[in-house]
């Protein structure tokens, strides 16, 4: 008798499809472009933006948004943008329709697809903290079990959103004008290039509710202590004013898991 080799768990399928993707990630001089470069660019153009709204904003911290908003705006290109056309791009070459007659739950094929680009734009945020350190003296987080939050139910919704997105996106050629509309939103009306502060309230309180604006929100209330401009409040005062942003980005995060279960297409679009 031959032997039939062991079933692998949930956790080593993800593993397998993660190792695949990062195999095609980096075939895509594009895609590994935009991933690596085009997010410290955003940065670069980013530290004006900021300094321009701390003149109209008292008790701003440049330095302290600059991270926290670059992390936000790493987090849109490298996981949203780059993953919109991952999954654009495996449907259509009919990868994830294989995928789905394996054993790996259709969870586990999306997840997978998702693995380098989440790892890298972890990695980067990861880069950014520590460049906070050593070159603009910010301090350590005041919560880092806030900034953690942030970081995962950002790149769970981001993900979900980027499903969400290549259903509507025919080809890979499109997927800049189909992400265009979420990245504009989430770039000016959650806080990464216009502070929530600087807002009319009216303005702010319709921000605060957009999709993206809660987990972006934790990554601030977590570094700095404060949903605002005011003192830092320390790791037992900054879980108040996170108390709301975490329930919506939960939320958030979950409607955009089911919207993406339910809409997704896992065939080219005839």
């Amino acid at each position: 008798m031959t032997a039939t080799a062991p079933a692998l768990t949930p956790f080593s399928r993800l593993l397998a499809l993660g190792r695949a993707e990062t195999v095609l990630l980096r075939r895509n001089r594009t895609a590994v472009f935009l991933a690596l470069v085009l997010p410290f660019v955003l940065v670069g153009s980013l530290r004006s933006v900021l300094r321009a709204a701390a003149e109209r904003t008292p008790g701003f911290d440049v330095n302290g948004n600059l991270v926290t908003s670059s992390m936000g705006i790493v987090l849109l290109v490298v996981v949203y943008t780059n993953l919109t056309t991952a999954y654009t791009a495996r449907r259509n070459d009919l990868v994830l329709k294989r995928l789905r007659t394996g054993e790996a739950a259709d969870a586990e094929v999306l997840l997978g697809t998702a693995v380098p680009s989440v790892g890298l734009a972890l990695l980067q945020c990861l880069l950014l903290g520590v460049g906070g350190f050593a070159l603009l003296g910010l301090r350590a987080p005041a919560n880092p079990l806030l900034v953690l939050a942030g970081l995962a139910l950002s790149a769970l919704l981001l993900t979900g959103l980027a499903a969400l997105s290549s259903a509507v996106t025919k080809t890979v050629e499109t997927a800049g004008i189909t992400t265009l509309p979420l990245l504009l939103a989430a770039q000016f009306g959650s806080g990464l290039m216009i502070p929530l502060e600087s807002m009319p309230d009216a303005v702010a309180n319709v921000c605060r509710l957009l999709p993206t604006t809660p987990a972006f929100q934790l990554l601030h209330i977590g570094w700095l202590g404060t949903a605002g401009t005011g003192p830092s409040e320390g790791f037992l005062g900054s879980w108040g004013p996170a108390a709301l942003p975490l329930l919506l980005a939960l939320a958030w995060a979950g409607a955009a898991a089911w919207a993406a279960r339910r809409w997704f297409r896992w065939e080219p679009r005839r």
